[in-house]
């Protein structure tokens, strides 16, 4: 019997009998191949997620890959059979944010698969096939599930711009770090350093390109060029505008917890600091995504460490948050 995910209040969850839902005119319906679970994910689960980005009772899950099973009126009959995965914000496409491909600013409001909308924690999900991007015949599909995370990393490495030969640098050695390694390293630069706490991560860092690791602790360099924050804290955020050098650039990712200290903007001002934030991923960074994973520039498996049963979604939010260094990206499987 097909099952899924649902989330009927902070700390309650079911495990439902699942009942596809045919897709209407424009949507595509998907069998779920694998879920990722994130942070935000325990958010949901445990009440933490700000007011306005849930909405519950909720089947999670924003994070996946599949193949589709069936379109409805409009949508190609050749997407059937074809591997996919697909972008979460469901954007109303006719705003001046959506029309400027802004869609994750889209100013009718915020939809996400997962959050919003139901999402890939059970055997199949319908969506917009709008949304939907085609990945190759021979791809691997349980790689694949970790592209969502990929693509909000793509759009903080086309915002950072990074030119071959500059020096680069990643803050932050979880999964969205290790994806920050890999994009910033197909760009040539001079130089790649990760900053981390975890000196256990040094010989992945390395093996996606990295040329020096250190901890926030030891020395570190106040001359680069380009930085990726990818840890998701204040103290973070500090240190990636410390490696700057006049000038650089610098791109957040991490969404840190409420009321942290921000950086000093006498100091952002003084050295003329590029900054830009990300949330979420717009559609060119989807395509960039797919693009790069396709040519066999992106290697998210190694980042996979559990893949575990949608019925143990709660042990599997645990190990998410255990803090514990053997874990990696858990996934569900339906």
């Amino acid at each position: 019997m097909s099952t899924e995910v649902v989330i009927d209040a902070p700390g309650e969850h079911r495990l439902v009998p699942h009942e596809p839902r045919r897709p209407a005119a424009g949507e595509a319906l998907v069998r779920v191949h694998a879920s990722g679970i994130c942070g935000s994910d325990r958010e949901v689960y445990q009440g933490n997620r700000p007011e306005g980005y849930v909405r519950y009772p909720l089947t999670p899950g924003h994070e996946w890959s599949g193949t589709v099973e069936a379109v409805g009126a409009g949508v190609p009959a050749s997407l059937v059979g074809r591997k996919v995965v697909g972008e979460g914000f469901r954007n109303c496409q006719v705003c001046d944010r959506c029309h400027a491909g802004e869609t994750t600013l889209c100013s009718a409001g915020y939809e996400e698969t997962g959050f919003t909308q139901p999402g890939a924690m059970a055997a199949t999900l319908t969506l917009p096939a709008r949304l939907l991007h085609v990945l190759p015949d021979d791809c691997d599909l349980t790689a694949a599930a970790l592209l969502e995370p990929a693509a909000c990393i793509a759009a903080a490495a086309l915002k950072a711009n990074a030119r071959p030969g500059e020096r680069v640098a990643v803050v932050g050695t979880g999964t969205l770090g290790m994806f920050a390694v890999q994009f910033l390293r197909a760009a040539s630069p001079g130089e790649l350093l990760v900053v981390g706490t975890r000196r256990d991560r040094e010989a992945l860092s390395r093996r996606y390109g990295a040329t020096d690791f250190r901890t926030k602790d030891e020395d570190l360099p106040g001359d680069v060029d380009v930085v990726i924050e990818t840890a998701g804290s204040a103290d973070a955020a500090r240190i990636s505008a410390g490696l700057l050098r006049r000038g650089g650039r610098l791109v957040l990712t991490g969404i840190p917890a409420s009321g942290a200290e921000g950086l000093d903007p006498t100091d952002l001002v003084v050295r003329q600091l590029e900054v830009h934030t990300v949330f979420g991923a717009p559609p060119d960074a989807w395509a960039h995504t797919v693009r790069v994973f396709a040519a066999g520039l992106l290697d998210p498996l190694p980042l996979v460490t559990h893949e575990l049963p949608l019925a143990e979604f709660p042990q599997a939010i645990e190990l998410v948050g255990a803090g514990d260094p053997k874990v990696g990206k858990v996934l569900l499987r339906p």
